[in-house]
């Protein structure tokens, strides 16, 4: 026989004042009085015939009942949120919300998505550009964008750029440079942002793809990938610019790529998302429309003549 559990009202007041080792700060985060909260756990109490505050003057203390109820009742109420929100979303087939890196949204993604909005009315498509590896379990996110070399286990994911990388400068630059040589004699710009890919993806591993050591020179460097690029257009020199970032600004031709020498980053962007979440109508919608949207990268891709780096 399953033993009948207490009323879940009195077990979120339990759940709140242990959060909060306070009556008073629980009372106001569940918007009751403090003696209505007092009233649910000392019902709770009695319900199991244990305390488990114990009283103080100014504050209260768990007891041994309460340290075994805490952090089963705070998971139990964690997992309750998570269920019923998946509920919720399982059937809304208007709201999107889509996550990735700070770089990709300002340089590809925002300056397209009045495209995507104008064709989709009926969607409200929510964006966090952000770095941080979202949990699908916890994070309220049907979407995600990731740029790495290696892929997520247990998750639908779609590859949508094979990242690559080219020197590139602005128009009033690329009259000054003729040969590789010639890059030796500006600025470069770095990206420290792709640091992290093996091998490096770097000036070091450009020039000696090009078969010239690499010039002595510190040079300006950049924790992110589009501040880079806004160097760049601004004629401050020579930057090893990432296709994904720089797509538009080429076939506009506010960036020149002075040689066809590219060299393959050995990382992609992808959408990850928990399997079955690729077939929702809004999902789907993105998806393609982000695929049709790339094949812009593919056509300047097809021209390009490319190397592995060999530094590590």
């Amino acid at each position: 026989m399953v033993e009948r559990l207490p009323p879940l009202t009195a077990l979120r007041a339990f759940d709140a004042a242990a959060r909060h080792m306070s009556f008073a700060k629980a009372a106001d985060e569940l918007n009751v009085t403090p003696a209505a909260l007092s009233f649910q756990i000392k019902s709770l109490e009695e319900h199991l015939g244990h305390p488990l505050f114990h009283r103080l003057n100014r504050a209260v203390e768990l007891t041994d009942s309460g340290k075994a109820l805490a952090p089963g009742a705070a998971e139990g109420f964690v997992t309750l949120a998570k269920a019923w929100s998946d509920a919720r979303r399982l059937h809304d087939t208007r709201t999107l919300t889509v996550t990735a890196g700070p770089g990709f949204t300002s340089k590809w993604l925002a300056p397209r998505l009045f495209q995507f909005a104008q064709n989709n009315p009926d969607i409200d498509l929510r964006f966090s550009a952000s770095l941080k590896i979202v949990d699908f379990n916890v994070d309220e996110v049907d979407l995600a964008i990731r740029f790495g070399q290696s892929g997520d286990t247990g998750l639908f994911q779609r590859d949508i750029i094979d990242e690559w990388v080219t020197p590139m400068v602005a128009p009033s630059l690329a009259s000054q440079i003729r040969t590789p040589e010639d890059l030796m004699q500006i600025p470069l710009l770095h990206q420290d942002d792709t640091a992290f890919l093996r091998p490096k993806v770097d000036w070091d591993a450009w020039f000696e793809a090009a078969g010239l050591d690499a010039p002595v020179t510190a040079g300006t460097h950049f924790s992110q990938a589009d501040h880079a690029v806004n160097a760049a257009l601004s004629g401050g020199g020579a930057m090893l610019g990432r296709i994904s970032m720089t797509e538009r600004h080429i076939n506009e031709g506010r960036l020149v790529m002075p040689f066809d020498l590219s060299l393959w980053s050995n990382a992609k962007y992808r959408f990850v998302c928990p399997d079955g979440t690729e077939t929702r109508p809004q999902v789907a919608r993105f998806m393609a429309w982000v695929m049709e949207e790339v094949a812009a990268i593919e056509e300047i891709t097809a021209t390009r003549r490319f190397a592995v780096p060999k530094i590590a």
